[in-house]
């Protein structure tokens, strides 16, 4: 199904009208499997998905040989119809996650933590003396927590607490053990920094990342001075829903951002900027192998293993798996009304970076990696990344 023409015209012209740079290869941009992808080509199959799948604003980046080749934004980002660009800014969600661990690797760089160390060593005083995590009295396994086990979610936590049917923090498994996604372990992290070494983890955040990368309109609470270009969401039950505005930081999920922004620190990330070699291998290795069926629900018991031949797991802040073209790493940040993925193979230090203000774009997320990057073996079940013209399977067990 393709796009009406004149839909093709508006959004071609949109940014010359609007002033908005986009970045687009002066040459035809390659696949890793080699094959040409014309900057026009690229534009008119991300607008047949969109139209295809009522996808209702994406932005894109791509990254080859470390450098930003590719940035487009298309669609819209509100109700009004205003369209979306690269400078719009987008609820990262989980994103933050793998911005916040790059920075904790930093100060494992630096010598001001240690990966193994448990918790107990930077706390004043035990972790379940504090309220927020009064809840964990009765469970020495608290000691057991580090800050690889906090960031590469072997927690044996809950997503988040207060999915709990009473709401209070505990362990389901012996930490260390299996990966549950968890997003209670960076929050702890931020808890431990914060509280631990008397760092306030935004304005560390903001120096040595975002600043560092020139990423202007990236916050990790709201600020109103980007109110002028921000993206609403579209939710499956087909409407608009004005974006969330977050009043403190989370290493979780609290940090909103620009496709233009984002591409940048993931060019800063695949070409080790900031990091030394052994911290940056450190971060994207595997850290602990996945065998879950997929990655949601984070407790489910069942198992595969269907993804050890591509040897899936987690690193630090970051999901890893390799491709036939070499070891990649990646990380998705997902909220009602936000789809973002990005994924790079490090050996060709190519990369691609998909946001998304539509539920409907899990539909087509398989698609433009397979087209865009190549058959990299992308594990889009495990991802929920079911084509939208494709029926639901499970993966062999």
């Amino acid at each position: 199904m393709s796009l009406d023409p004149r839909f093709r015209i508006t959004i071609s012209a949109l940014s010359a009208w609007l002033g908005i740079s986009v970045i687009a290869a002066a040459q035809p941009i390659k696949s890793l499997d080699g094959h040409a992808l014309p900057a026009t080509t690229i534009d008119h199959r991300i607008e047949d998905l969109m139209y295809a799948n009522d996808v209702k604003g994406l932005a894109v980046a791509l990254i080859r040989d470390g450098r930003v080749v590719y940035l487009r934004g298309f669609g819209l980002r509100n109700a009004q119809g205003l369209p979306l660009n690269p400078d719009t800014v987008m609820y990262g969600a989980s994103l933050t996650k793998a911005t916040f661990a790059y920075m904790v690797m930093q100060l494992v760089d630096e010598g001001n933590i240690n990966l193994d160390r448990s918790i107990a060593d930077y706390l004043s005083k035990p972790l379940p003396d504090y309220p927020k995590y009064a809840a964990l009295a009765d469970d020495s396994r608290w000691r057991d927590l580090t800050f690889r086990i906090l960031l590469d979610h072997t927690t044996g936590f809950a997503n988040f607490s207060w999915l709990e049917p009473d709401g209070k923090l505990r362990f389901h498994r012996d930490p260390g053990v299996r990966f549950g996604y968890s997003g209670e372990g960076f929050n702890l992290a931020q808890f431990v920094l914060e509280n631990g070494l008397g760092l306030d983890v935004g304005k560390e955040m903001q120096r040595r990342v975002l600043d560092r990368f020139g990423m202007s309109r990236t916050t990790l609470m709201w600020h109103e001075d980007v109110n002028a270009n921000v993206a609403d969401v579209y939710l499956l039950k087909g409407e608009f829903k004005a974006h969330n505005h977050r009043g403190k930081v989370g290493a979780a999920g609290s940090m909103d951002t620009t496709a233009r922004d984002w591409s940048r620190f993931l060019a800063g990330v695949v070409n080790g900027e900031g990091l030394s070699a052994r911290a940056k291998a450190e971060m994207i290795r595997l850290q602990i192998p996945i065998d879950s069926v997929g990655q949601f629900p984070t407790l489910a018991s069942e198992t595969t293993e269907a993804y050890k031949s591509i040897r899936l797991g987690y690193g630090i802040g970051w999901g890893v798996f390799d491709t036939p073209y070499g070891h990649a790493f990646f990380k998705e940040g997902r909220d009602d009304g936000t789809v973002n993925y990005a994924l790079c193979v490090q050996p060709k230090r190519a990369c691609i970076l998909l946001l998304s203000n539509s539920d409907q774009a899990v539909g087509i997320y398989k698609t433009l990696v397979d087209e865009l990057m190549g058959n990299v073996g992308l594990p889009w079940q495990w991802e929920g990344f079911i084509p939208y013209d494709q029926p639901i399977l499970s993966p062999a067990k």
